[in-house]
């Protein structure tokens, strides 16, 4: 992950000043049952279900991404990352889900937790009371936290690769796809940053990266909780 730079730049300040919060995210007692390959499938599986309800919810905060940009070349990037969620990753996600006994009618049908709501409706109520900028940083913590995630999982000796029905999961997101997708996203954070004037936004923008990542957190809370 230091080929990614994360803690350099708007992101890697944004990053460092959530502090607390950030450290609890990626490092959440979810993520290290995964590793250890301990985790409930209950849980597992009230997390997949719950993660394809926010997809669609990712989608549009894309298209909206789309609506609040402010040239040709900002409008296709928004276009292509909506294509990409819509068209390659829901399909993906959908066949993962099959693995685990989950039809796309079972996750369509589920109802939306509390912890969806709260984060989905968080990051579209950015995007629509702000500008670009605002929704891409509520975006940030989702796209390259769980990379982070899984790369402290993959050095840490505890974790268990072989024989791990998680396995294939921290793969996707320590594959290359996923990197490039991560190092874009930054990218992306940095340059409308220097546009639209995020030094003397940055108060406000750190709070909306702090409430995301706490949100980030509590999804993954409510895993943990199915299996209680």
């Amino acid at each position: 992950m230091a080929s990614l730079s994360l803690d350099q730049g708007l992101f890697g300040r944004l990053r460092r000043d959530a502090g607390a919060d950030w450290t609890r995210y990626v490092r959440h007692g979810f993520v290290r049952q995964l590793g250890a390959g301990t985790l409930a499938t209950t849980a597992f599986q009230h997390f997949l279900k719950q993660d394809y309800l926010f997809l669609i919810h990712f989608a549009r905060a894309y298209a909206l991404a789309a609506v609040k940009s402010e040239t040709l070349d900002e409008i296709r990037e928004a276009a292509a990352a909506v294509t990409t969620i819509v068209d390659v990753e829901m399909p993906l996600h959908v066949a993962y889900c099959r693995d685990w006994g989950l039809s796309e009618a079972q996750m369509a049908a589920e109802p939306e937790a509390m912890e969806t709501v709260a984060y989905t409706r968080f990051v579209l109520d950015r995007g629509l009371t702000g500008d670009r900028l605002d929704l891409e940083t509520a975006l940030a913590p989702c796209v390259v936290g769980y990379a982070e995630a899984v790369a402290i999982l993959i050095e840490d000796p505890a974790t268990q690769r072989a024989g791990n029905s998680y396995d294939a999961w921290m793969a996707a997101y320590s594959g290359p796809e996923y990197q490039a997708a991560v190092t874009a996203a930054i990218a992306r954070l940095e340059r409308l940053g220097g546009q639209r004037g995020a030094e003397a936004r940055y108060g406000s923008l750190l709070n909306t990266f702090v409430a995301a990542t706490r949100l980030e957190a509590a999804f993954w809370d409510m895993g943990l909780a199915a299996a209680l």
